[in-house]
């Protein structure tokens, strides 16, 4: 039984992420993930401008009339979330958690989906799986998967990036869209990361805090990881602390950045300070000019 708080906050998700998609995604979504590939549809009589390679000369030769092939974009597809929910992901400084802002992102692009007929899965992980929902589609799967974004509580609270993508790629065998959502807290994942983008059209979004890269002048604070549960106590007046924090930020994004440019993975960017529209929109909008 859902909770009539959380059920709640499902509906006013639902409401918000079906009026973007229909408001802004209207075929940005359809424009930057193209269908698997061409398939023949039927043939017609030619007419004036139809490329002369898609003559049907069995047809034409049967109906002693130039028939031509029409083909279609084979428009299904599988979109696979992979969604990080380590200890990290539940930190917030404006207002809504790391986790949160992923859950928002994942329903608009599952709504998305489902509207240009694709099937969506879900998988939920920390170092381990924490949860796997089977692509299908349709509204009431896609609230179940938000349902299982908002009430999994994970077993774990550390970072296994490299092992979600390993069982992805179990998971899905013919070429899907696969997204992951993350804070990338994490290394090591080269090469699954690599051997994911390779198989399936991989983007990875990044959802970043503003606190985690910079602290306010505050005095004496204790900063606690949140996936190890290691405390040490800093004292952010000094500028050097401060500057420690800011050039660790620096180097950790630039890491992600890299690391899934080199893989050939898309990337974007989100914050829990400003909204994550603007950034999807644009980067779909990149990819269906690359297009």
């Amino acid at each position: 039984m859902i909770p009539d708080e959380l059920f709640e906050k499902i509906r006013r998700l639902e409401v918000r992420a079906r009026g973007v998609v229909e408001s802004v995604f209207q075929g940005e979504y359809q424009s930057a993930f193209k269908g698997r590939g061409i398939e023949f549809a039927e043939v017609r009589p030619y007419q004036v401008g139809d490329d002369i390679r898609n003559i049907d000369w069995n047809v034409s030769a049967r109906m002693d009339e130039t028939y031509v092939k029409v083909y279609e974009e084979e428009r299904e597809q599988t979109v696979m979330l992979c969604v990080d929910v380590s200890g990290s992901e539940n930190f917030g400084s404006h207002g809504k958690l790391k986790r949160e802002v992923a859950a928002e992102i994942c329903a608009v692009i599952a709504f998305s989906a489902i509207q240009n007929n694709d099937t969506v899965g879900l998988l939920l992980f920390s170092d381990e799986v924490e949860r796997f929902v089977r692509p299908r589609s349709g509204r009431r799967h896609v609230l179940r998967c938000i349902r299982e974004l908002f009430t999994t509580e994970p077993e774990s609270i550390g970072t296994d990036i490299g092992g979600a993508l390993q069982r992805v790629l179990r998971i899905l065998q013919r070429r899907s869209i696969l997204v992951l959502v993350s804070d990338f807290f994490d290394t090591g994942y080269d090469s699954m990361l690599r051997a994911a983008a390779q198989r399936h059209d991989t983007i990875g979004i990044e959802v970043q805090d503003p606190r985690e890269e910079e602290l306010p002048p505050a005095g004496l604070v204790d900063l606690t990881d949140a996936e190890t549960g290691e405390t040490v106590t800093v004292d952010t007046r000094d500028p050097a602390v401060r500057e420690a924090v800011e050039a660790s930020a620096r180097a950790r994004r630039e890491r992600t950045h890299d690391l899934l440019s080199r893989a050939g993975a898309g990337h974007v960017v989100v914050r829990t300070d400003a909204d994550y529209v603007e950034p999807l929109i644009a980067f779909f909008r990149r990819r269906a000019r690359r297009g």
